[in-house]
């Protein structure tokens, strides 16, 4: 369809309904068929929209006034959460957050004919949607003296000044006003990221859940941070449970937040916090859900649904630190857990051994080649249990685990679209799956996370 041909133009101020979401949670209007992506707007509303962008297939629009609203409209805690994608659903109220997630992921299953059977659970969600995040990690902005922290316009590279995220645990707000604070006390500089120059980029507060621990890391465009005793010094007297402050050194033009090089300025790279009672130290770099209560929820699912024995020998693919295989390992006889990140190993082994956990073992390498490696030694897992990242299951990792042939899959998701491609791959290999768990660990965004059991079908 040749842009003349499009039913509205860029900047037409037009009436529609909305009457459908996308899994980000954006409405969504039909003028003659053609598709218009509308923010903070939901099903059933009538609005006139100002029309920003069209493309040959769809375009977006913004709202610039609402005729009614939707029974699932509540009011906004805060509209740049909206302009940021920090909480883009927070105009939706939560129970109907809950359903989008769950259609988010019925949606991903339905692409593919061997899924069709498959049930879609409610999503588990939160008491209280708020104030859950145990790690902040923004951008800082401004000029010495006057800096500020915030987070980008959506679209754009322009920061927005922000002090209460509303979706940070208690303390970790002011934990970043309070660093600001001492910062422009000593006229340090924020970083340009289009000249290359200035010396803050990021900071990043961690919090234990449990144990009320703080660590803080300040992200450089340089070698040293200037004064950085008298900072340190600062930042103690005005930070109390400050166990740890690492500065990462980030010099190139990239916006990757972190750099490989790091100095503990105080403590030691590690904070602790707990997952289902037990301990983890965890570092600066180290992946830990943000969501600590859910979490919990997520891994307990794992556990329950993968009906975990004492004479079972585990596989936990993507283990990370630990924190599902030494969950796993309070059920199973043992554990064997892989990942590609050396320091993660060693904090996992460092993890069992404060947990007092002896049958769980762990190895470095990619998790393809270590299964292969495990099998040759003899080891034959009844169960494997995955967790990977957005990009899902590298394709020779599903062979090597089709070829393995565990009784049991357990499969633990952040991604439905992921989720939903390697589970028609191991279902086409033979293996059935029953139902889908979501469980929400972002509550105010679209992301949802998921667990599910794959079984092998008997002969």
């Amino acid at each position: 369809m040749a842009k003349r041909d499009l039913p509205v133009a860029k900047n037409q101020k037009i009436d529609v309904e909305i009457s459908d979401l996308t899994y980000q949670g954006m409405g969504v209007a039909k003028i003659n068929g053609y598709p218009l992506f509308i923010a903070n707007s939901l099903i059933g509303e009538k609005c006139q929209v100002h029309v920003l962008k069209v493309g040959k297939k769809f375009g977006f629009a913004k709202v610039i006034e609402r005729y009614n609203d939707s029974p699932d409209r509540v009011a906004l805690r805060d509209e740049d959460g909206l302009r940021t994608g920090t909480m883009s659903l927070q105009h939706m109220a939560y129970p109907a957050q809950l359903k989008l997630k769950q259609k988010t992921v019925k949606d991903s299953l339905k692409k593919f004919t061997s899924l069709s059977g498959v049930e879609v659970k409610p999503c588990l969600g939160m008491t209280d949607p708020w104030a859950y995040r145990n790690k902040a990690q923004v951008p800082v902005a401004g000029q010495p003296g006057q800096l500020y922290t915030g987070f980008y316009r959506q679209n754009s590279h322009e920061i927005l000044p922000i002090k209460n995220y509303q979706i940070q645990l208690p303390g970790i707000d002011e934990a970043l006003q309070t660093v600001i604070s001492i910062l422009n006390h000593y006229h340090v500089s924020s970083y340009d990221e289009k000249t290359g120059k200035g010396l803050i980029r990021h900071l990043v507060v961690r919090k234990g859940y449990y144990t009320n621990e703080l660590m803080l890391v300040i992200v450089i465009n340089g070698h040293e941070l200037p004064q950085a005793t008298a900072i340190k010094e600062e930042l103690l007297q005005a930070l109390p449970n400050l166990v740890s402050v690492v500065i990462n050194h980030n010099l190139k033009k990239t916006n990757v937040i972190m750099g490989a090089k790091q100095t503990v300025l105080y403590g030691q790279d590690v904070y602790h916090d707990q997952m289902l009672g037990l301990d983890f130290a965890i570092s600066a770099k180290s992946f830990f859900q943000v969501n600590t209560p859910q979490a919990e929820r997520l891994y307990q699912e794992a556990v329950r649904v993968g009906e975990i024995s004492s004479e079972e020998t585990v596989i936990d693919a993507y283990c990370g630190i630990g924190s599902i295989s030494l969950c796993l390992a309070q059920s199973a006889h043992k554990v064997y857990g892989v990942e590609v990140v050396e320091d993660a190993i060693a904090m996992a082994e460092a993890n069992a051994r404060a947990n007092q956990i002896d049958n769980v073992e762990f190895q470095v390498g990619k998790a393809e080649d270590v299964i292969r490696d495990w099998q040759a030694e003899g080891i034959h897992p009844h169960t494997v249990v995955v967790d990977p990242p957005r990009k899902g299951l590298a394709q020779d990792f599903v062979e090597t685990v089709i070829e393995l042939s565990p009784d049991k899959i357990v499969y633990v998701s952040c991604n439905p679209a992921t989720l939903a491609r390697d589970l028609n791959l191991f279902v086409s290999a033979g293996y059935h799956a029953k139902s889908v768990q979501p469980v929400d660990l972002f509550p105010q965004t679209p992301h949802v996370e998921a667990c599910v059991l794959l079984t092998k079908n008997k002969v």
